[in-house]
């Protein structure tokens, strides 16, 4: 998606706000259901789970390769962001629930990881060369089959879900929810308002508000879907802070470095030649 930025702006003539919500609507989806999503997949079955993602994230990708506005394209990458919601949690409980030995689980939880850190660096070069020899278009239509092919892999995946999960936490899936969603909104849409604006202060102010009563609820009920006492560990804490932290940079800077190379660098290597 990065990637195809400039090429949006030529042919679909997205601003530059229309842009970061192209990219953000999905991340946006994504942070607000994560949480709710892996709670729900112990409850009604993990692989269920899984596929139905990969069902709606197919699905939306497809749809988005047949964008005709930046709207379109932006409800399209929002949907994209809820199968990923449904299918990221789901992929790491599966794994743990299938792999009991601790050095095999360990082990698979360490090639869970590095594919994610493979994806990541690929995505841009894939991306590159779809863009080279195709329309822009094609980053999304080609993740439709990626999706479906992915799904043949949960054939020989086991069913499972948590036996002793009590019922689903309506209250802590709500604020878990509503707290992401705010919070996440607030940190994309504060450089346009500025970060000392009162509609920024009033986002991140309503996000305090809602993170505090989701901690009370959790505290206050037998079956939390997050059990918060987890963060007293400073190892926990800690290794839950430099992931956000390393994550919140990461996406940044790709968002921007792309866009700088390909509009700053690409122009003075033009202007050179």
């Amino acid at each position: 998606m990065n990637v195809a930025l400039p090429t949006l702006v030529r042919d679909l003539h997205a601003t530059t706000t229309q842009l970061q919500w192209g990219v953000d609507a999905h991340n946006l989806v994504f942070a607000a259901l994560l949480l709710s999503f892996g709670s729900l997949s112990d409850r009604i079955g993990r692989k269920g789970m899984l596929l139905a993602g990969l069902a709606v994230f197919g699905t939306a990708s497809l749809t988005g390769g047949f964008a005709a506005s930046p709207a379109q394209l932006i409800a399209a990458r929002s949907v994209m962001g809820l199968g990923a919601a449904m299918t990221f949690p789901a992929t790491l409980a599966l794994i743990s629930n299938v792999f009991t030995e601790r050095a095999e689980r360990a082990r698979a939880i360490g090639l869970w990881g590095a594919s994610a850190g493979v994806a990541i660096a690929l995505g841009p070069i894939a991306g590159g060369w779809l863009l080279e020899h195709f329309s822009w278009t094609s980053i999304f239509i080609a993740m439709a089959p990626v999706a479906a092919a992915t799904a043949l892999v949960a054939v020989a995946v086991p069913a499972s879900k948590d036996p002793g999960a009590a019922a689903a936490d309506i209250p802590g899936l709500v604020l878990s929810s509503a707290t992401m969603a705010l919070l996440v909104f607030t940190i994309i849409e504060a450089p346009a308002y500025g970060w000392g604006a009162a509609r920024s202060l009033a986002g991140f102010a309503g996000s305090a508000v809602l993170l505090a009563s989701f901690i009370a609820a959790e505290r206050r009920t037998a079956h939390p879907m997050l059990d918060v006492r987890l963060f007293r560990n400073p190892r926990f804490s800690a290794a839950s802070g430099a992931v956000t932290v390393s994550f919140f940079t990461l996406f940044g800077f790709i968002f921007l470095i792309t866009q700088y190379f390909q509009f700053v660098r690409a122009g003075h290597h033009g202007k050179g030649t």
